[in-house]
């Protein structure tokens, strides 16, 4: 990549940003009609594996493709939202898709969508599925977007497997406001005769997805039922009629990362796709997954900091991250624990705040760098201070960092914004 190439690919970006005037409109028309003209390429991607959720998507598939890579498995992904360049979001057989295909990609979805409307998210998936017809692997791995039963990535008509991550408060503008509605969303990914796995679920959201999964006639491999997952005494244990395996822990933090590996090991479970626990073993222990619980270690941000002062990010932003979050902070008891925070205005503030609350010493918080729909500075230490937390702004992210590690040696965790924790990678990058 080059400066020249980059700023390529970000102009076609920009001219795709214009061809509807909002940049979400839940529907599968426009998708359909440009894969069609495109000859369909969803049609010619190999055994795909199709993952929804709230919570814990992202980390699901990197688990998959760390173990599907480690059994020597070509492996194509497509997942969102990316973190500092958009070609984080479409991964050709183990890399990251070059500067140059990708604006031949998107140069071509947008001389056959000839000017008509469509959003950003949908000609980018059209521009993906184009990829990897092209250059096929072995195991196809897609995120949803936004839901699941109107999302730009729901056009498959047989895939391999689909699988629903936990479901949780989120989007509620878009999805509903209970989570049995936001779980009915989700189950629109199922397919008749289609095996679909089910993470662990909430008591509201496990019913509405057994409900549509048996409605189309989808078999169910269920958390608790069909498969279960739990810290074992040197790592972690998963069990199944067909598995009994003892595997070291996830190679990402927090408990409930178990349960994302967990869901994976359950998809390769039921899929057939691996049967050597070496490789499983390999894929959990060196799965990478930027921004989930990151030490970051060195950088230009990590420079900023006393001695003995660490920095974590995590781009956790609704309720259930919060909690997840809050369920690592309860462990750390070393060191005082101090948030830089920022949000979008769209998510809620006080829910994800809840369960860190008791133990945050403070938080400095700012608004989030580029993004239009952020809360202010002002808005998010207001939202901080009715939490609970003692809070007071900064102008930026170095000067938040800054103003976060005064006093005693304690952890700064970065939080709020899988966008702002884009921002900080890329602010941290040179060392």
């Amino acid at each position: 990549m080059t400066a020249e190439s980059e700023a390529r690919v970000d102009a076609v970006l920009a001219r795709l940003l214009d061809l509807h005037p909002k940049l979400i409109d839940l529907s599968l028309e426009r998708v359909r009609r440009l894969l069609k003209d495109l000859g369909d390429p969803q049609d010619a991607m190999p055994n795909i594996i199709h993952v929804a959720g709230t919570n814990g998507k992202g980390s699901t598939i990197a688990f998959l493709r760390s173990c599907l890579e480690a059994a020597g498995k070509r492996v194509n992904v497509f997942s969102k939202p990316h973190l500092v360049r958009f070609n984080e979001r479409i991964r050709i057989a183990g890399k990251l898709v070059d500067d140059g295909p990708l604006i031949s990609l998107l140069e071509e979805c947008e001389s056959v969508n000839a000017g008509q409307g469509i959003t950003y998210f949908e000609i980018t998936t059209a521009a993906a599925f184009l990829a990897f017809a092209r250059q096929p692997a072995d195991v196809t791995l897609i995120e949803t977007g936004l839901g699941g039963r109107f999302d730009a990535s729901n056009v498959f008509a047989q895939p391999l497997i689909t699988a629903i991550t936990p479901v949780s408060l989120d989007h509620q503008h878009f999805l509903g406001d209970t989570v049995a509605r936001i779980a009915f969303e989700k189950a629109g990914i199922l397919k008749p005769q289609v095996p679909a796995v089910l993470a662990p679920q909430s008591n509201e959201a496990e019913p509405v997805l057994t409900s549509e999964a048996t409605r189309i006639g989808a078999p169910l491999y269920r958390f608790g039922q069909e498969w279960r997952v739990w810290p074992g005494n040197a790592g972690l244990h998963y069990e199944s009629r067909r598995w009994k395996l003892d595997l070291p822990p996830p190679g990402l933090l927090g408990r409930h990362q178990y349960d994302n590996a967990g869901t994976a090991l359950a998809i390769l479970d039921r899929a057939g796709l691996i049967g050597d626990a070496g490789a499983l073993a390999a894929g959990l222990r060196h799965v990478e997954w930027p921004a989930r619980l990151q030490h970051l270690t060195t950088g230009t941000l990590v420079d900023l900091l006393p001695p003995d002062w660490e920095l974590w990010l995590d781009g956790g932003h609704n309720q259930a991250g919060g909690a997840a979050l809050g369920a690592i902070a309860r462990e750390w008891q070393d060191k005082p624990l101090h948030l830089v925070f920022g949000m979008l205005e769209s998510h809620d503030a006080a829910a994800f705040l809840k369960s860190l609350t008791p133990k945050v010493a403070s938080a400095v918080t700012i608004a989030v760098p580029g993004e239009p729909a952020t809360r202010s500075a002002d808005d998010a230490a207001a939202a901080a201070r009715q939490s609970g937390i003692a809070a007071e702004t900064a102008p930026d992210i170095a000067a938040a960092v800054k103003k976060a590690a005064g006093g005693a040696p304690g952890r700064i965790l970065i939080c709020g914004s899988l966008y702002l924790a884009g921002r900080v990678l890329a602010l941290n990058r040179a060392t």
